[in-house]
């Protein structure tokens, strides 16, 4: 599973012109669920986002998380994290997990953010989606279940 966290002032999702997700202050995290993924890898990420220290403290520093700041997240399914561009022009998405699988998987790692108390919201798996946001930083994180980043 890898995941694109995002530090934002507020982030919204636009489907077909009706919007269909906002935050205030906190993440939005692009989810790339490869075949391979479970339950496992869903809450290491979960607990990595929500336990993040990429909030400012009192003194400005990078001190603080999700949990102590009572920010939001929005999470945004994103097969393409799984793109594979080693070799031609057209990125291969072999390793990106069925839909089927990716949708369940996508909807449970947002239930686990929630028993993580972030108060989360989604986007609309499979469609064409307008992904609105206001970067606070900007602080741009990549997490990967296999830690190859």
């Amino acid at each position: 599973m890898r995941a694109v966290v995002q530090r934002v002032k507020s982030a919204s999702v636009t489907v077909d012109g009706e919007r269909v997700s906002e935050i205030g202050a906190g993440v939005l995290i692009f989810l790339g669920v490869a075949h391979e993924d479970t339950t496992k890898e869903l809450e290491y990420i979960a607990n990595k986002v929500a336990n993040l220290r990429i909030f400012e403290d009192a003194a400005g520093k990078m001190n603080c998380s999700l949990l102590e700041t009572g920010g939001a997240a929005l999470v945004v399914s994103q097969f393409t994290l799984y793109g594979d561009c080693r070799k031609g022009r057209r990125p291969s998405f072999i390793n990106a997990a069925r839909p089927e699988v990716a949708n369940a998987l996508y909807e449970e790692f947002i239930t686990a953010l929630e028993k993580c108390n972030v108060p989360t919201q989604g986007g609309t798996f499979q469609a064409m989606m307008d992904v609105q946001l206001i970067n606070d930083g900007p602080v741009t994180i990549l997490l990967d279940s296999a830690k190859q980043f």
